[in-house]
């Protein structure tokens, strides 16, 4: 018998089941295609953001790599091997065949250049003795008296809307330790994944819910490298999908070494400055002072360990979180196996060895800004459109003695402010400060230093125009040395010698009916008559425009103005300086003394090339002669003996000896102009609000000066300052100090040596004073000859004193410190 089942009333129905399934698999297709369809077309938008990118031109665009000057090398010069190979190797050489190779052989260096050198492909074979070079051979055999090495890179900029810094680097470049430093402790399975660590941006999405923060990125190297090409900074999830989508492009047009290329040229590092510092080859100099070729494993983990917080872990800001940060690494780089343990603890025994962190010094920021500058004047958008190569003046030694000079002088300077402040309980305004340092027979610029502080201020002082004060003076007598040598006479029949008498007595100067009167810096000093020599010795206003008018002002305008001091006008005031120059034009102005007369205009751009080693631009120095050389000589002669006995006498007391030719100069600002026989620098020290500085140029700005001189004189290229050349048709003469004659056996060695233009020296001695040359005066008039009696001047011995209240104790000191230079009542009549 057959048992009928019956199903119950609540079982559901097959087709139920069926139905729901249906649609819960349509949902899920529905949703899959509605992603896909999503997903592809972000996919396809952010393929075509890296497609324009891409198509924009390679991702760095190096618009300048600016070169410093080539480094002169000449047999007799005292220089090393080590030196030698030192400066090749911050050139590039080695580390990059295309540029050059070097070799070491006992006391012997074998230089030869690449195909992408400054230089032709001649190599050379230096030689030393161990201390200087003995020989100097080109490839063919030929002996050479000289031989230029190739020039350092400075810096490199980029096109960028910022400030940015960056030294390309090829994955070749990159030392392995650098990778395995990046790799160990940014994202370990770099070379495995596909771009995205799931795993990892799993684990640091449930830490960021835990904790209500977005500090876990779980970003991976390509992941970083799209967000710094193509995305903003900020942190959220919607950013996060972008950087999948364009990583997922990034993976599949790259390889893993090009992605890593990309990745060490892109990734930000920090600030230097007022610039970013980009990738790791910028890092390593900017760190270390090195090529990234050159670090060692220690430096690799630090610059490694920077990446996660490049402000936060910033080695000179935070030594300590640094150094904590590096160790991180390196044990991070014994766990992926990469170094060991021993290797571990040896590095982690290191200290930072950090380049010093002047980036004036380093990097010449006021320089580079002036040649940026000038490029865009002359080639204009060419520059944005080709990886060029800048060849400049600088030399990146005495850029840093320019800057460490500045750096302690200012710090003398800073406590003078301070001393005068408290004395009137005034609040504190720390001054600015400009250096320019030139070759005197070239006019190329080797140092600059624009102010304080690059990151503080970028306003470059050097070319800031501010009146010159009293370093204007040597103008107006080597207008007077002009007559002389033109056969013409001042107004009083007497041809022009440094011992031509000149009144200091007050005078009224007005012309056009208005009066001007100036007094000199020492209020109520007026010694009367005094020589040239002692005008300008001890930096008289008064006798100067004395001597300025009888000689004409429009004369001394215009020497100044064929000198390069372009403001110069024709009126009393002229004569000391109440006109506005720029310390560049000044530096360029005193050539005519340094350089036989002949004015340099100051230059700092040689060439420009592009990545073939083509010239695109050529810079031609530009030279005329302005005044005769024995003009020039004997100006230089009377700037000598300011060195020695007048206001710039501070600067022997400082310690440079050497044989110089200087000018002290105090209006608002404090000024000094001075040069060697290989070495002109010009220093000016002023408030940017145009106030009167209250310094005076030999207690302010003659220091930074000698500090300078000292440091340059050390370098192997500056350690020959001989004296200077005399010129045919100059005499030098022994004066006595007491008669102003010249000496013979019964009085000499109490005087100083004089020059003067042949024919015009005093014919009489100390012993027997009634020979002097009669004047033109004299023959007319039968007037008996008469000897120059000395001056009611006292000449001041070398200082002894510094200090910047002395001048308020003793009138002495004031004349030796610098007394003067201020003029009184400065502002020039109308003519």
């Amino acid at each position: 018998m057959a048992v009928k089942l019956k199903l119950g009333p609540n079982r559901p129905k097959v087709g139920f089941f069926s139905s729901v399934l249906r649609g819960v698999l349509v949902l899920v297709l529905l949703v899959l295609l509605a992603g896909t369809a999503i997903f592809g077309f972000f996919y396809m938008k952010y393929q075509r953001i890296v497609d324009d990118r891409l198509a924009a031109g390679p991702l760095f665009k190096s618009v300048a790599q600016i070169y410093a000057a080539p480094r002169e090398v000449r047999t007799g010069q005292r220089l090393t091997v080590a030196s030698i190979a030192a400066d090749l190797r911050s050139a590039g050489y080695n580390g990059n065949p295309n540029l050059g190779t070097f070799e070491t052989r006992d006391n012997s260096i074998l230089i030869k250049p690449g195909p992408q050198s400054f230089h032709s492909t001649d190599g050379a074979t230096i030689t030393t003795d161990g201390a200087q070079v003995t020989a100097i051979t080109a490839e063919n055999g030929v002996a050479l008296q000289a031989y230029e090495l190739e020039p350092r890179l400075i810096t490199a900029l980029s096109e960028d809307k910022n400030r940015t810094k960056r030294r390309l680097v090829s994955y070749k470049e990159i030392p392995p330790r650098m990778v395995q430093a990046v790799v160990a402790i940014e994202d370990r399975r770099f070379f495995e994944h596909g771009g995205v660590n799931y795993l990892r941006m799993a684990k640091c999405a449930e830490q960021d819910l835990v904790s209500h923060q977005k500090e876990c990125g779980g970003s991976t190297l390509t992941m970083q490298l799209a967000r710094g090409f193509f995305l903003t900074p900020e942190k959220n999830y919607v950013r996060k999908l972008r950087e999948i989508l364009i990583t997922f492009q990034l993976e599949s047009r790259f390889n893993k070494q090009q992605i890593f290329e990309m990745y060490a040229n892109q990734i930000n590092l920090g600030q230097r400055g007022s610039f970013a510092i980009n990738g790791f080859g910028e890092a390593a100099q900017a760190f270390f002072g090195k090529d990234l070729g050159r670090l060692d494993t220690a430096e690799c983990a630090l610059l490694a360990g920077t990446i996660q917080s490049p402000n936060r872990l910033n080695p000179y800001r935070h030594p300590e979180r640094a150094m904590e940060r590096r160790n991180v690494v390196l044990d991070s780089m014994v766990e992926t196996g990469a170094i060991t343990e021993a290797e571990a603890e040896h590095a982690k025994a290191e200290p930072l060895h950090l380049a010093p962190p002047n980036v004036d010094a380093s990097e010449a920021p006021y320089f580079i800004d002036l040649v940026h500058e000038q490029l865009v004047q002359r080639l204009g958008d060419d520059l944005n459109h080709q990886s060029l190569r800048i060849y400049t003046s600088l030399d990146p030694e005495l850029q840093r003695a320019a800057s460490d000079a500045v750096e302690v002088g200012m710090r003398n300077v800073d406590e003078q402010v301070r001393k005068q402040r408290r004395a009137k309980d005034a609040s504190v305004t720390y001054p600015q400060v400009a250096l320019v340092a030139i070759n005197p027979h070239t006019g190329q610029i080797l140092a600059l230093v624009g102010g304080r502080n690059y990151g503080v201020s970028q306003l470059d002082h050097a070319v800031s125009e501010r009146p010159t004060g009293s370093i204007f003076k040597p103008f107006v007598y080597a207008t007077a040395y002009n007559t002389s040598l033109n056969g013409l006479t001042l107004g009083d029949g007497e041809t022009f010698t440094a011992l031509t008498r000149i009144s200091d007595d007050p005078q009224d100067f007005g012309t056009n009916g208005q009066s001007y009167t100036p007094g000199n810096f020492e209020k109520g000093e007026y010694p009367g008559m005094v020589t040239a020599a002692t005008a300008i010795e001890h930096s008289l206003n008064i006798a100067t425009i004395a001597l300025a008018q009888k000689v004409g002002y429009s004369n001394v305008a215009a020497l100044a103005r064929s000198a390069g001091i372009t403001n110069a006008r024709a009126t009393p005031s002229v004569a000391i300086g109440t006109y506005s120059a720029t310390p560049i034009d000044m530096a360029g102005a005193y050539t005519v003394f340094a350089n036989n007369g002949v004015h340099l205009k100051p230059w700092m751009l040689a060439s420009v090339r592009n990545p073939n080693g083509d010239i695109v631009a050529d810079f031609a120095p530009e030279a005329k002669q302005v005044l005769d050389p024995r003009t020039a000589y004997l100006t230089q002669s009377l700037l000598e003996g300011v060195m020695a006995r007048g206001t710039a006498a501070t600067v022997r007391s400082h310690g440079f000896t050497a044989p110089a030719a200087g000018k002290t100069g105090t209006s608002h600002d404090a000024w000094f102009a001075g040069y060697s026989s290989n070495l002109l620098c010009i220093i000016w020290i002023g408030n940017d609000d145009y106030t009167d500085v209250k310094l005076q140029g030999a207690l302010a700005a003659a220091p930074i000066w000698a500090e300078f001189m000292n440091r340059a004189i050390k370098l192997p290229q500056y350690s020959d300052m001989h004296s200077f050349t005399k010129p045919d048709g100059v005499s030098l003469v022994e004066i006595n100090r007491a008669s102003n004659l010249p000496a013979d056996a019964s009085c000499s060695g109490n005087g100083y040596t004089m020059a003067f233009l042949d024919g015009t020296q005093p014919a009489g001695t100390c012993s027997h004073m009634g020979d002097r040359t009669q004047t033109i005066v004299d023959q007319l008039t039968g007037a008996a000859p008469a000897p120059v009696p000395p001056d009611n001047y006292s000449t001041p011995q070398q200082p002894e004193s510094n200090d910047p209240e002395a001048p308020k104790k003793k009138n002495f000191f004031k004349r030796l410190f610098g007394g003067g230079d201020k003029p009184q009542n400065e502002t020039p009549p109308q003519q």
